[in-house]
């Protein structure tokens, strides 16, 4: 949503929105002339809003939660309201098109493919779901009609349905979201669908966590590229010789369109080495030569709460935070920072997000947490939702077979950070834990000082 509301901003619209709470993402938006509000009254829509209906398009997220007064309002009046997911649509609709999907890797891996282009001097324009560092940005816009676009296709209420790229990633199929979808075979065919609106002659880069028969929607005559972290039987794409080199990530990537020897990747973690196969792959689809893509892929700093790096201590204690809310996600990014620090005392504060993403993973939400020594939870955070009756954090923690484990607030969480002995810490989550990370980011500077 913030990167639409910065491309409108940029091309000279008038723009403001509602949020449900305060973050530095809003913050920025303020600054940068876009009028946010916190609350959601009738009252505190704009009056250039409510005075020129024709004149304004209302972009609405599946985020906002049915009985918002002021949607209902909007909607009684008849104002053209339209989903994130048309409006992306309808900007992306005769340029080349790059789409990233999967329910988790998506948001990375989009951001990969954005900076390799970007900084290689090759025009494009891309519209993440995160912000990523070398552009300090979710937003980058194209300086010419042809250029192609980046686009995180997300899955969430079908959105990617309204996009038809030419070149499309799907990073994984599984289950989530099963409060719109019900299954995961529900949840697949949309998949089967996003991959079948790829243009003809178009690429399907397809990891190999994903449903078969994700690939085998490919229009006909569709390149298929299937990829890995390791090499395996059908699998086109994949990395040799990994090592982690301090904060590095090393490999060779071996491919269709060519080998890539001696890469090394500033963002740690396994899962990253693989979505930067498919990033790179799509660098290669766009014209880059071996030398653009090495020194881009070197210069690659992530994207802001994926395994971002917020402190570090004199005697080597390290403060990271992480956006995963999928038990996938949370197990791939705690056996990369295993893999970084291993023999290391690793605590993991997480917040589960949504009431029915808890429910139908309580199971798997504890056991990847469980690879941690110590596990604090969070409440829930309801996001859109409504509590449901018996979901709560306790049934996460039940499953939990760390040494340490314990349901805190984020006022105890800080209270615990003054003094507490510390090797490696992260907070994880998609909700609004973030809002701990300043406020642990300023108590370990102070510890760290004295």
């Amino acid at each position: 949503m913030s990167a639409l509301a910065r491309w409108f901003r940029a091309n000279g619209h008038q723009v403001s929105g509602y949020d449900k709470t305060e973050t530095p993402l809003t913050q920025a938006l303020e600054a940068e002339g876009i009028a946010v509000h916190y609350a959601d009254a009738v009252e505190n829509i704009p009056t250039v809003v409510r005075e020129n209906k024709a004149q304004t398009l209302v972009v609405l997220t599946p985020a906002i939660p049915a009985d918002s007064r002021e949607w209902a309002w909007l909607r009684a009046e008849g104002y053209d309201i339209r989903k994130r997911s048309q409006v992306l649509g309808v900007l992306t609709q005769g340029r080349r098109t790059i789409a990233v999907a999967g329910t988790h890797g998506k948001t990375t891996t989009s951001s990969m493919v954005a900076h390799l282009l970007h900084h290689a001097g090759h025009d494009a324009g891309a519209f993440l779901g995160g912000i990523a560092v070398n552009l300090g940005s979710n937003l980058l816009l194209p300086q010419s009609p042809g250029a192609p676009v980046v686009v995180e296709a997300d899955e969430y209420d079908r959105s990617f349905l309204t996009l038809r790229p030419d070149v499309a990633i799907v990073t994984s199929t599984d289950a989530d979201h099963l409060d719109i979808y019900g299954t995961q075979g529900a949840l697949i065919e949309s998949f089967r669908q996003f991959v079948g609106q790829i243009k003809p002659g178009g690429t399907l880069l397809v990891n190999h966590t994903a449903d078969a028969s994700v690939a085998a929607a490919a229009p006909a005559g569709t390149r298929v590229i299937h990829y890995g972290l390791d090499a395996a039987p059908g699998r086109e794409l994949f990395a040799a010789a990994v090592t982690a080199q301090g904060h590095e990530f090393h490999f060779d990537l071996h491919g269709p369109l060519g080998a890539l020897p001696g890469l090394a990747l500033a963002v740690p973690g396994f899962h990253n080495v693989e979505n930067m196969l498919a990033a790179a792959a799509v660098a290669q689809i766009e014209g880059l030569d071996a030398a653009q893509i090495t020194a881009a892929v070197a210069a690659y700093r992530g994207v802001k709460r994926r395994f971002e790096f917020v402190a570090t201590g004199p005697q080597g204690q390290v403060y990271l935070d992480d956006y995963a809310h999928h038990p996938r996600e949370i197990e791939a990014f705690l056996r990369s920072v295993r893999a970084l620090y291993p023999g290391r005392q690793l605590r993991v504060v997480f917040q589960p997000h949504l009431f029915t993403r808890t429910r139908d993973f309580a199971e798997g939400f504890a056991q990847s947490l469980s690879i941690a020594d110590e596990v604090i939870l969070l409440d829930i955070y309801p996001a859109r939702e409504l509590p449901l009756p018996g979901v709560t954090s306790e049934i996460i923690l039940a499953g939990i077979t760390s040494p340490l484990k314990s349901i805190q607030t984020k006022t105890q969480v800080l209270a615990g950070a003054q003094t507490d002995p510390l090797e490696v810490l992260a907070t994880v989550g998609a909700g609004d834990i973030d809002t701990l990370v300043p406020e642990l980011k300023s108590i370990f500077a102070a510890r760290w000082k004295n």
